[in-house]
């Protein structure tokens, strides 16, 4: 499926750190990032999540909340969580199911060879529940968070 801006996204429901069922449904009339990563501890990954984590306030202050999805375990997001003091939902897609929904994974190219893996990107769902921007590729994750604040600023101030 393509993601496209001004489209409802696909919609879905995974499992937080706890086990808890949220949706996408639970952000209705919000401001939503969805970021694909592919694992939990490791240094893109880190520095991307480190990223939304020291920028949250300033995010959540916007009226947005943040979500991070990758195929990680429950009890990995909960180590990752905790070791690095994240301060927002991270949510556990075992099966690829909504990420290759949300184009988060497939085919993609790694030191010059071509792979299949999670995709890291971003999805900015607005309060009506359409896309409001969509990031396909993140090349630098430890740039992205900012970049993606700014873009939230420029909207929302």
């Amino acid at each position: 499926m393509t993601i496209s801006e001004g489209a409802a996204p696909p919609d879905f429901t995974l499992k937080d750190t706890q086990g808890n069922d949220v949706g996408l449904s639970d952000f209705a009339g919000k401001h939503l990032i969805i970021y694909f990563y592919p694992k939990d501890d490791t240094p893109g990954c880190t520095k991307e999540a480190c990223g939304f984590r020291d920028l949250n306030d300033e995010i959540t202050g916007l009226g947005a909340a943040v979500v991070g999805i990758s195929p990680d375990s429950q009890s990995a997001h909960q180590k990752f969580t905790d070791k690095y003091s994240l301060n927002f939902t991270l949510l556990c897609d075992p099966d690829k199911s909504v990420m290759t929904s949300y184009g988060a994974y497939g085919e993609k190219v790694m030191y010059g060879k071509k792979t299949v893996g999670v995709i890291r990107s971003t999805v900015w769902v607005g309060p009506d529940g359409k896309v409001l921007r969509h990031w396909r590729r993140v090349a630098k994750a430890a740039d992205h968070p900012q970049k993606v604040f700014e873009a939230l600023q420029s909207k929302l101030n």
